[in-house]
């Protein structure tokens, strides 16, 4: 087993500082910095065909045809969504990795309940609670945990680490063919690309035994915090026409420390900082076999697939607005609360502006209150709670508590109006995107890589699942669409109109 040697012990609010120096990378070394771009326009702006009559048909022709009538969803008792009709998931597989549990059922009928995360048969408030109380980092023990399924002794966590520790170096060549060659405004779509192409670097990227399946996870977990920070950098050194600079690789950090440190370098973090954000990554590990991104992750598991593929989508999952692109929704939100509330102490005067946003007259006039609500947690999200307990303390340190009182009011008011607005009534609680925006702005944390943080951290939960869907259920996922269409008989062409 690799060993590394101890750093010395800091103090909560000592500074970590990274005293080295860092490489500088050029346009010869990296294509990070290079934009590619198609010169050729999309069919629908080029010059010469645009958007005439006869185009219609190709573009809106599918309003005619692609909305079905609402009355045959329940005709054919269609879970749209795989949602029941009282807001209950639809039950298609069965997992050993966590409960989600927001409710219960009671003679066929949704009863709320309070919300619990169970990952591997331990409560969600046990393993932060438990590693941060001892003062040690806790994700890689809850990565550990994830995908063996057991907790690890010292030695078989020290083993974990080590392992992670010796793939932290990106392949060689690697940085000559880095994804970020288009104008990509999403780190996300970067860190799937990215990923893609680590299957080039693996010499059996199609092996699917257990052994590989780890390495590949191992290797990810060691390589996603610094494949997502350079895209960063050279994202600001493109805007800023600024020197993209690569930190070296630091042994013997935990995922929290690596990416405040890829991120920080000679500014540094406190111990302080890096253990809130262990907290965050703990609390996005792991959410079930039914979330989108965790879905997709088994789907395309069922059919055999590869891991890098399989991630890489389940990346394009969570990259989404209604699943992990969320957070950065919630965090514009508060932005535009605290900006027209004068008073954020006073509920009157808060609670008439989320009654505005309710009735989709102010912020994006959706009628949504962002952080507010979830499709199992019905009388709270046990990762908000978590989450809250955590943030005050670093909130007192960074003078953020009118912000977080802010926040806290947000979540205490919008339940009444959510559901006078929507005329319900359902339970509502906050989810925890209703904090981490909040959060990571207190670590300084970019809002471009909130979503492709809780990807790295989400990629153990991945791991579990698709593992579990490759030597557990062993059917390909193949669910059944009916068919609504009329026949038609086919016309000649030149008899169309």
């Amino acid at each position: 087993m690799a060993t590394f040697p101890q750093r010395p012990r800091t103090t909560p609010s000592e500074r970590i500082r990274s005293h080295v120096v860092r490489r500088i990378l050029t346009n010869k070394d990296t294509s990070a910095l290079l934009h590619a771009t198609d010169v050729t326009p999309m069919p629908s702006s080029v010059e010469g065909l645009g958007r005439p009559a006869e185009s219609v048909g190709l573009y809106e022709g599918f309003a005619s045809v692609d909305k079905v009538p609402e009355q045959l969803y329940r005709e054919y008792d269609v879970k749209r969504g795989l949602r029941n009709v009282d807001g209950s998931g639809v039950l298609v597989g069965l997992t050993t990795v966590s409960n989600v549990h927001g409710y219960n059922k009671v003679d066929g009928k949704v009863v709320p309940d309070e919300g619990d995360l169970v990952m591997r048969g331990y409560h969600l408030d046990d393993l932060v609670g438990q590693t941060h109380g001892a003062g040690r980092f806790g994700y890689e023990e809850m990565a550990y945990l994830l995908i063996s399924g057991r907790l690890p002794n010292a030695a078989e966590l020290a083993d974990f680490k080590a392992r992670i520790d010796s793939r932290r170096e990106l392949p060689t060549g690697y940085l000559s063919l880095f994804p970020r060659t288009t104008e990509s405004s999403s780190i996300m779509n970067v860190m799937a690309r990215s990923t893609l192409l680590l299957y080039a670097f693996d010499e059996n990227p199609d092996d699917t035994s257990p052994q590989h399946e780890v390495d590949v996870s191992l290797s990810l977990l060691a390589r996603l915090p610094r494949i997502a920070a350079i895209a960063h950098a050279a994202s600001v050194a493109a805007r800023d026409g600024s020197q993209l600079l690569v930190p070296p690789v630091r042994q013997g950090h935990s995922m929290a420390e690596t990416v405040l440190d890829v991120l920080r370098g000679d500014e540094g973090f406190t111990r302080d900082e890096a253990m809130m954000l262990d907290v965050m990554l703990m609390l996005h590990a792991e959410h079930g076999g039914g979330n989108n991104s965790t879905f997709t992750c088994r789907v395309l598991s069922s059919s055999g697939t590869d891991a890098y593929s399989t991630y890489a989508a389940a990346m394009g999952s969570l990259k989404g607005p209604k699943h992990g692109g969320a957070n950065a929704k919630v965090g514009a939100m508060i932005e535009d609360v605290a900006s027209h509330v004068e008073r954020w102490d006073n509920d009157d005067e808060l609670a008439s502006y989320l009654e505005r946003i309710a009735a989709g007259q102010a912020f994006d006039n959706t009628g949504l209150v962002y952080g507010m609500g979830h499709a199992v947690y019905t009388k709270s999200d046990p990762r908000a709670r978590v989450v809250k307990r955590y943030a005050r303390k670093l909130a007192a340190l960074k003078g953020c508590e009118d912000k977080l009182a802010l926040i806290e009011g947000i979540e205490r008011l919008s339940p009444d109006i959510i559901r006078a607005a929507r005329g319900t009534n359902k339970p509502i609680c906050a989810n925890i995107d209703l904090y981490t925006g909040f959060v990571y702005s207190m670590l300084g944390i970019p809002a471009d890589l909130y979503t492709p943080i809780f990807a790295m951290a989400r990629l153990a939960g991945w791991t579990a699942h698709r593992m579990e869907e490759l030597y557990g259920s062993g059917r390909i996922i193949r669910p059944a669409y009916n068919s609504v269409i009329e026949l038609r008989d086919y016309v000649p062409i030149d008899q169309r109109g």
